[in-house]
């Protein structure tokens, strides 16, 4: 009854909208050729009405879907929601050269209330202000404790912040979705204090997943188990988590949690910088990698990387922090060393993804002014980092263009990833039904009713 008496009064507002308006009579002309004009709609290429939608913005796309069916069925289409976001975002860069960076930063000392901003600029006038607006979060999230450390993504458009609570975000569309707390229990009375996430996408099934790295440790003897994990998995699909088999798991590994942390998801593929201690024989650095398909984990050898400035009869303490590669559809390294300010970066790169045998040095970037930490790859050439003044800053090796983005505070924890549009759904079964069921409505009221009032 509820439902009948809201579509009577949208009907009822509709009908006075229109009759009030001066645009009756270009209705009415609509209307004479309105089987003309659907022809044209439904015969219409599916290729060229593929490519205009993709060129308007994801929140004004979703009231496209209710002009007609067939463009009800194309903007919801698996396919044309995957692909949205790359070519929208190509686009919006190659006309605009426009760039957004989506950051997280939590002020340690002040309290634990992270702040999300995102930033644009244009790379024509690198010397023109950078905007910037903070992310208005629900009202359920804003709370003294609840805050985030990590953002990961683009996954499609869509971003997973690890913290309390993990969720996952479509920004541009301003959908949010919390995920359930883990239930999972271990019967060998362990509990685990260092967590590591993964996030991405599983082609397969059409499913966005978050892979959790908990180690063990012995609640009897609170002692840590070293190299011994266990792992849980979380589906969107089925909104809930299950553990995965440690045996498969290579074990044993360490996960290092000394370099910065740099989401690093390739070839349906998440993946940990770690290493193996031989223990005697020295230290082994390794990737740990789990599939989003098959749900398995792969641990990929790693040569030793040495930083090239450094003084062969001296060691040079280093931090090796793992990152993407999209180009190439791999995965590589940045190594730069711990001290000093002016600094030198090497850049390594796995050559063939499939083949841990070709790791090679791809260049070398710098000397750099008052680097303090990586913070991650930004695009092809580009490089994010915090200097020793607290500053995010963006340096393209090419052009060896440097441009400080915005200001933080002294020893906050800052985090930040390109931000890109999307239409994918987080909110999932009845949630995103019932938005489909509303856009039907629409449709049928807006066919059998308004063109048949106006004949």
């Amino acid at each position: 009854m509820s439902v009948f008496c809201f579509f009577f009064f949208l009907l009822t507002f509709m009908v006075k909208k229109i009759m009030s308006s001066k645009s009756v009579l270009a209705l009415l002309r609509v209307q004479r050729s309105k089987n003309k004009m659907d022809t044209k709609i439904e015969h219409l290429p599916q290729e060229l009405l593929s490519n205009i939608l993709s060129r308007i913005p994801a929140k004004k796309l979703l009231k496209c879907k209710c002009v007609c069916k067939s463009w009800f069925d194309l903007i919801t289409h698996p396919f044309f929601i995957n692909n949205y976001y790359v070519f929208y975002d190509n686009l919006i860069y190659s006309q605009n050269q426009e760039e957004k960076l989506l950051v997280i930063h939590r002020p340690f000392i002040s309290g634990v209330e992270t702040f999300i901003s995102l930033l644009s600029w244009n790379f024509n006038d690198l010397k023109k202000h950078v905007s910037s607006s903070l992310v208005n979060l629900p009202d359920e999230y804003i709370s003294d404790h609840k805050y985030w450390t990590e953002i990961m993504g683009p996954c499609n458009g869509i971003y997973f912040l690890e913290g309390h609570p993990n969720f996952m975000m479509n920004l541009s569309l301003r959908q949010f979705k919390a995920l359930p707390e883990s239930h999972v229990t271990d019967s060998y009375g362990t509990y685990s204090l260092t967590e590591f996430a993964g996030f991405g996408f599983d082609p397969k099934n059409n499913d966005y997943k978050v892979v959790f790295l908990k180690d063990v440790w012995l609640r009897k003897t609170d002692e840590r188990q070293k190299g011994c994990w266990n792992a849980e998995l979380y589906s969107l699909n089925s909104n809930s988590w299950r553990k995965l088999d440690a045996k498969d798991l290579p074990l044993p590994i360490e996960i290092s949690s000394s370099c910065s942390q740099v989401y690093t998801y390739m070839n349906n593929c998440c993946h940990w910088w770690g290493y193996v201690d031989k223990y005697g024989s020295g230290i082994e650095d390794v990737v740990l990698a789990f599939n989003m398909v098959d749900e398995s984990f792969r641990k990929i050898k790693v040569p030793k990387l040495k930083y090239s400035n450094s003084n062969s009869n001296s060691s040079v303490e280093c931090f090796k922090t793992l990152v993407p590669f999209h180009e190439t559809d791999t995965i590589g390294v940045i190594v730069y060393p711990v001290r000093g300010i002016e600094k030198c970066y090497d850049v390594w790169m796995m050559k063939d993804y499939w083949d841990e045998e070709s790791w090679i040095k791809q260049y070398s970037v710098g000397p750099v002014p008052m680097i303090s930490k990586f913070v991650g790859i930004y695009g092809n050439n580009g490089f994010l980092w915090i200097d020793t003044n607290e500053r995010l800053v963006l340096y393209e090796s090419e052009k060896e263009n440097r441009m400080e983005i915005h200001d933080y505070g002294k020893y906050d924890s800052v985090r930040a990833v390109r931000y890109t549009e999307s239409l994918v759904l987080v909110q999932r079964g009845r949630e995103s039904s019932h938005q489909s069921f509303l856009c039907r409505m629409v449709q049928i009221i807006y066919r059998s009713f308004f063109f048949s009032f106006f004949i």
